[in-house]
């Protein structure tokens, strides 16, 4: 973090915690680097002390500025917790007059003399030979550091911003919001956030122009710098330094209506009536697949690359989310950053309320991740499966892997995968309905619909089993009490096995798709499953549209004794779909586009 202007006319000393523990000169230069990376505006008459607290060391950050001695001048240090007071005190006087010193040389004046003292009013003992763990042990209040004739209170371990970003592309229209916020020795409820808004980045006058963590951009603020100041604030009231930071890029014009706009238009409100339920599934395209030199050349080659970066993308696709006022989400190819540092910025936050839980898709860095509102769900248990190894492991899986297993190049490559199966047990909030949320992305391969219908079969063995022990280990009255949903890029047409297993409960070993590759092909298996299932929006014509294939992969299944549908959010014509020949475009943030269903409890059930 680093001073603004106003902070240049005072001597500010920060003691860094663990996070900014270095261990060599290389790593102490990066430590400076991120340490002014921002701007910070510091309350002046206070001096700020900080240690990890597993930690002895002591790093030292201050800025000593003195018209007088003409000095202006930022000095580091680490030091042991365990050193004596007055060895620190003597190191940092001695390192500002040795930087006198060759002021001097230059102008041929004497060097003056530095004094730095630590004293409090309500002490009479000597600090000299404490140290700063003794000092830190004792109740000792009205503690102050003294460097030449500037006096300053001191804090201990203040409510600090360790890390803040802002994204690269601000887009009038959308949501913008910091990044990787990390508070220390404070509470995010407690901080405030500012919006502020110049031409220039380095102009002297912001304009105020928003207040919390989210900011919509306004189309008049296209043009303009956005900056963000955050003060970190604990329960107790205590504030810490400001930190702000300014936009690398100035606010870019809206990309035009995006069709998911117009279909925020079917869902302006969070639903009203306890008994229904608003459910959003979405592939958005993990970056590292948008991002790789094949994505661009071959997959979306038609789409410039500007709109495949993932920070042109996030604006979108975040917005699109919010905008169905919905109350689960099951997304697939949720990048690891993306929901640490995006998704969860924002959906876990007010006003929005989510709670979200990933799960990477074996050691890869994307997966598939699930977010419910807090206000209408309170989680009871959640399950991540791998629908590979875990296949051959686990018992439940045993009766259909026994059928399978012979087959050694079938069962390699089946066990072989990262598919992930994710479920999610919640509780109705001030009722007796439970819902079970199921969140898949089948494997991919064209020649696969085999094992992507085994991979169905499995997860509904394990959805099962998860029903009938959830309702032993949460004491449900009956399995009729808790509704299945289940969503997720199935990488499946309707005319393949999979929404026949689905929707009529049984994949016959008459079906095509046990023969997609005939070294593996499955012979003698039929799957069923017990659930009455139903896709919520039927069987679109496209889910899915590029260039190299469109079709419908992504579905909404839900249980059709338990739920009734209500409506569906009509899905984008193809006429939109094929307007830039395929999506990703500029209005479109990925090669998917979200499903959007509102069902409702049967009275019955």
């Amino acid at each position: 973090m680093g001073f603004t202007k106003s902070a240049k006319s005072l001597a500010v000393s920060y003691l860094r915690n663990k996070i900014f523990h270095r261990s060599s000169t290389q790593d102490r230069v990066s430590f400076l680097t991120r340490f002014y990376s921002n701007s910070c505006s510091i309350n002046m008459d206070k001096v700020y002390f900080r240690n990890a607290s597993d930690s002895k060391d002591l790093d030292i950050v201050f800025r000593f500025v003195n018209t007088n001695l003409n000095i202006n001048r930022e000095f580091n240090f680490r030091r042991q917790m365990n050193e004596p007071i007055n060895a620190i005190l003597a190191r940092i006087q001695s390192n500002i007059q040795s930087r006198l010193a060759k002021l001097y040389k230059k102008s041929g004046k004497p060097p003056a003399e530095i004094n730095v003292k630590l004293y409090s009013d309500s002490y009479d003992g000597n600090f000299n030979e404490m140290t700063f763990d003794e000092l830190f042990t004792k109740d000792i209040t009205g503690l102050k550091l003294q460097v030449v004739d500037t006096v300053y209170d001191m804090v201990f371990n203040p409510p600090w911003i360790s890390s803040l970003k802002l994204p690269s592309c601000i887009l009038a229209g959308f949501v913008v919001y910091p990044t990787n916020v990390q508070i220390q020795f404070g509470q995010r409820r407690h901080s405030k956030g500012l919006w502020y808004k110049a031409k220039q980045p380095t102009d002297a006058e912001w304009e105020l122009c928003g207040e919390g963590f989210q900011y919509l951009v306004t189309p008049q603020d296209v043009a303009y710098y956005l900056k963000f100041a955050l003060t970190p604030r604990n329960e107790q009231g205590v504030d810490g330094p400001v930190v702000e930071k300014v936009s690398v890029s100035a606010v870019q014009p809206a990309p035009g209506i995006c069709p998911f706009q117009m279909r925020h238009r079917h869902t302006p409100n969070y639903l009203r009536d306890p008994n229904e339920i608003r459910v959003v599934t979405y592939n958005l395209l993990a970056d590292l697949y948008a991002s790789s030199d094949y994505a661009g050349s071959t997959l979306f080659s038609y789409c410039p690359s500007k709109y495949l970066q993932i920070d042109y993308r996030k604006p979108l696709f975040i917005n699109e989310i919010i905008g169905y006022n919905s109350d689960l989400i099951c997304l697939q190819e949720v990048d690891q950053r993306i929901f640490d540092f995006d998704l969860k910025e924002i959906l876990e936050q007010p006003p929005f309320n989510f709670q979200g839980i990933h799960a990477p898709k074996g050691s890869c860095a994307e997966g598939v991740a699930i977010f419910f509102r807090t206000s209408r769900f309170e989680l009871l248990d959640s399950k991540v499966t791998h629908l590979g190894s875990c296949i051959s492991e686990l018992p439940v899986f045993e009766s259909l892997w026994n059928q399978i297993k012979e087959n050694t190049q079938l069962a390699k490559r089946i066990c072989d995968r990262s598919t992930t199966l994710q479920t999610c047990l919640l509780r109705v909030k001030e009722t007796d309905k439970y819902v079970l949320v199921a969140n898949t992305h089948l494997y991919f391969h064209p020649d696969a619909d085999h094992i992507r219908l085994l991979q169905t079969g499995f997860s509904m063995l394990f959805i099962e089993h998860l029903i009938t022990q959830a309702v032993k280990d949460f004491n449900i009255c009956s399995r009729q009490n808790i509704g299945l949903i289940f969503c997720g890029d199935f990488n499946s047409v309707p005319e393949c096995g999979i929404y026949k297993l689905m929707t009529e409960q049984v994949a016959d070993e008459s079906l095509e798709d046990w023969r997609s590759n005939s070294e593996e092909a499955v012979s003698n298996v039929q799957l069923s499953q017990p659930f009455k299932m139903v896709s919520a929006c039927g069987a679109p014509e496209y889910t899915h549209y590029t260039t190299l294939f469109s079709g419908c992969l992504d579905y909404i299944f839900y249980q059709n004794d338990c739920f009734e549908l209500k409506r569906y959010v009509p899905l984008p014509t193809e006429d939109q779909l094929k307007a830039d020949a395929g999506i990703p475009s500029a209005v479109f943030p990925s090669d998917h586009v979200a499903l959007v269903a509102d069902l409702r409890f049967k009275s019955e059930s």
